[in-house]
């Protein structure tokens, strides 16, 4: 159990933490990005996010140095968050297709043009893929139980916010109206109760 713990550790720190940090890339220059193109713009992102993961793997021994051990009621709660975030990701699929979760549709918009998605999780929270995505990196930090984990979470919270922002401000760039009525009826992150709708 520690070397699986270990191993989904070093995997989560050597590809989340760098594919967050590739947006907060893309959002603010996309008009840049979108000049370069799709093949130039994925190519330059794979390159930086496997020096990126490079980076962490050979600083492995000090990332991974706090290990806090196999707790089984954190490794329970952690593999009910990660069920919790598959289901989550299933619904959200209804709605919205893997090239919107790659930004196709931000880099390329000629070529992949995208409607406002309000449907499905959408009617509920406008982002309802980060909710996901942050519900299955707390359940994986709570599986691995390494220090690094946990320090990597709360800066991921504060890094999607900071997306967000971003990936927002083209939103309204893209949609106009639309968008603002759809964020002034639905919340960014904390489901509105029905009654209060």
């Amino acid at each position: 159990m520690n070397a699986f713990r270990h191993y989904l550790a070093l995997v989560y720190l050597m590809t989340v933490p760098p594919a967050v940090l590739l947006w907060l890339i893309v959002h603010p220059f996309v008009r840049f990005w979108r000049k370069v193109g799709l093949v130039g713009t994925y190519t330059a992102l794979v390159v930086l996010e496997i020096l990126c993961a490079l980076a962490v793997f050979m600083g492995r021994g000090t990332l991974l140095a706090v290990d806090f051990g196999t707790q089984w009621p954190l490794f329970a709660l952690g593999a009910a968050a990660v069920a919790g975030a598959l289901w989550l990701r299933v619904q959200l699929h209804r709605h919205f297709h893997s090239g919107q979760m790659l930004g196709l549709p931000e880099v390329a918009p000629d070529r992949y043009p995208q409607r406002l998605v309000t449907e499905g999780l959408h009617a509920r929270v406008r982002h309802p893929r980060y909710l996901q995505f942050l519900l299955a990196v707390a359940g994986l930090a709570l599986i691995a139980n390494h220090l690094a984990m946990y320090v990597m979470l709360v800066l991921l919270v504060f890094s999607l916010w900071l997306v967000v922002v971003l990936e927002e401000k083209e939103l309204r760039e893209r949609f106009g109206a639309a968008y603002e009525a759809y964020s002034r009826r639905v919340p960014r992150f904390i489901p509105r109760w029905r009654g209060r709708d």
